[in-house]
């Protein structure tokens, strides 16, 4: 039968910076074998490494520990801290440590569970793995449990993918996080204020490998495969900051669905009278969008020749076209005026127009804004605006339909650049 066994290691003294860990642990207890794997808490590697420091305001500490902050609620931070995982408060830690000081992580805890694992060897003469383990919280699950943020010796994930099971299915996305499974085995015997900080794990040598160069920083998912990785707050303000006028775009292919989406978010904008004042036309097909843009700059060039443009001007004005014709995919909004009132007074009238033209506006931005959240890059081209009958017979619109622009749609072709900081203050007025 299948079986391990996992016991407190007992009679450890108080861990004081600069002390050696491997010979505390060797010391308390003796017989470790290998195959074993130690468990550590990382508060005592952190003590030992000398990672307390003087903090009288705790949230200071986070605020120097952190790297970008994840989600926020109240005073609650999830944060990315300097060693590149995702926590609450950055792993500051102001418990079992003298009044006035707090406790940051380590700053390597793969280094440090090496230095472990290469001690006790060196005291021992054993092969043993070790996983330097701290207390998270998880999305989506109530409680806390103890997973590995530094581990040497341990085969971190168990990647089943390619096998099959008992009825002979194939896994295809099964990837066993085995050192926080053994992290949370440590943290049942170890106890949060019971002075046990490490455990040992005995009967699972299976999963002691020798490679010293995979550590528990593979369990950190990268951001390109991170789908949660910013709360609902930052991740709308991310999206607004971020979003860019995207104007070239790689050739593949946009998914209809991610769109369709964005148009949902773009449908909740607000608008006067509860009308609902939008509506988008998708190019799907590139037939559908080149005989949109020929018969648009067909159109173009003929107001240019009208307003006596040289050739060499319209083909420059014409190529400014290029960001629509070079995108895989095209929609155009439209306003429709639909539930909006006649007055009879052209001031009110106007005004009334006006409401309308804001709402689709704020429409359209949802709608840029939410391409970004699906990592779509866009720009919108007021170039419709200048041929709208133009555009309504290509496309068949209704005659109350107001094309507002077009907006190219794709896979940015490359990142855009960083955006300069713009202070609010020049477009504020108090009164």
């Amino acid at each position: 039968m299948s079986e391990y066994r996992v016991w407190a290691v007992e009679g450890l003294p108080e861990v004081r910076r600069g002390d050696d860990l491997a010979k505390l642990i060797a010391g308390a207890e003796p017989g470790l074998a290998d195959g074993d794997v130690v468990v550590v808490t990382s508060k005592i590697v952190s003590k030992a490494e000398g990672r307390i420091v003087a903090a009288d305001d705790r949230e200071a500490a986070i605020d120097a520990e952190t790297v970008r902050v994840v989600a926020r609620r109240g005073t609650l931070r999830i944060v990315e801290n300097r060693q590149g995982l995702v926590m609450a408060a950055a792993g500051v830690d102001a418990s079992n440590t003298p009044a006035g000081t707090v406790l940051l992580l380590p700053e390597d805890p793969d280094a440090s569970a090496r230095a472990i694992r290469e001690g006790l060897r060196d005291v021992l003469g054993v092969d043993v793995g070790v996983v330097v383990s701290d207390t998270f919280g998880r999305p989506w699950r109530a409680g806390l449990t103890d997973v590995a943020i530094g581990a040497a010796g341990v085969r971190v994930l168990d990647d089943l993918r390619g096998g099959t099971d008992a009825y002979g299915n194939p896994l295809v996305a099964t990837v066993v996080a085995t050192a926080d499974e053994l992290a949370a085995a440590g943290d049942l015997v170890k106890g949060k204020a019971t002075g046990l900080p490490v455990a040992v794990v005995r009967g699972l040598g299976h999963v002691v490998d020798g490679d010293e160069t995979e550590g528990a920083r593979r369990l950190v998912r990268g951001a390109a495969d991170d789908m949660f990785r910013l709360g609902t707050s930052e991740a709308v303000r991310l999206a607004v900051t971020q979003r860019r006028t995207v104007r070239a775009f790689t050739d593949d292919d946009v998914d209809p669905g991610a769109v369709r989406r964005a148009v949902a978010a773009a449908v909740t904008a607000p608008a006067p009278h509860h009308t609902t004042p939008w509506r988008f036309v998708l190019l799907e097909s590139k037939e559908s969008r080149v005989r949109l843009l020929d018969a648009m700059r067909d159109a173009w060039v003929a107001d240019l020749r009208r307003d006596g443009k040289s050739e060499e001007s319209i083909a420059k004005r014409v190529r400014r076209g290029d960001v629509l014709r070079n995108a895989p995919y095209l929609v155009v909004p439209c306003l429709v005026m639909d539930g909006s009132h006649h007055y009879g007074d052209p001031r009110r009238d106007a005004a009334e127009r006006e409401m309308f033209v804001v709402a689709a506006g704020a429409g359209v931005q949802n709608f840029l804004v939410a391409l970004a959240g699906e990592r779509l890059g866009s720009a919108w081209v007021s170039s419709t605006m200048f041929c709208r009958d133009v555009v309504r017979e290509v496309l068949a619109l209704p005659a109350g339909w107001d094309p507002m622009g077009a907006v190219a749609v794709g896979r940015p072709a490359e990142e855009p650049r960083a955006r300069g900081e713009r202070g609010v203050e020049g477009f504020i007025e108090v009164r």
